[in-house]
């Protein structure tokens, strides 16, 4: 059974292999991941920046606080899977961040996310992920990360 499997796996992995992402690509990112702003893409490396909001702390009510960051950062993308011109696909970043506000402004910080795109139709994709974000004197946060973007490829 486990040569079965890992068969299989092996299988998987040269048809996912297979798939090649197009050499450029830029995204507008429109909501939060991996911030409302600009992406561009080569081969397998994207640098992000933005403008990125994300919930780190509650009221004295107990309702969520957004506080806001300045995002700019690297992921690399792997495992494309689909047979799409621009296939879907695993993504793993790290990013440098500013606070702009709450607890965290004038602060810098550090986020190490890891998700998924899914490529819905033509350029527009959607993106699930999970971001850990560290910061001097703060406690570790861990957030998901969704996200919409349109991306453009030549």
């Amino acid at each position: 059974m486990k040569k079965i499997i890992l068969a299989g796996l092996l299988l998987l992995s040269g048809a996912t292999f297979a798939q090649r992402f197009p050499r450029n690509e830029v995204s507008i990112n429109a909501f939060r991941n991996p911030s409302i702003g600009l992406e561009y893409r080569r081969n397998h490396v994207s640098v992000h920046g933005g403008y990125y909001p994300t919930i780190v702390s509650q009221n004295a009510e107990g309702a969520s606080v957004t506080t806001s960051f300045i995002r700019a950062g690297l992921t690399y993308w792997f495992l494309p899977v689909g047979r799409k011109p621009n296939p879907s696909s695993f993504y793993a970043s790290v990013s440098y961040v500013r606070g702009l506000d709450r607890d965290y402004e004038n602060k810098n910080g550090v986020i190490g996310e890891a998700g998924f795109r899914w490529m819905v139709w033509k350029g527009l994709n959607l993106r699930i992920g999970a971001a850990v974000l560290a910061a001097p004197g703060q406690d570790i946060k861990l957030n998901p990360t969704p996200g919409i973007s349109y991306s453009f490829t030549w």
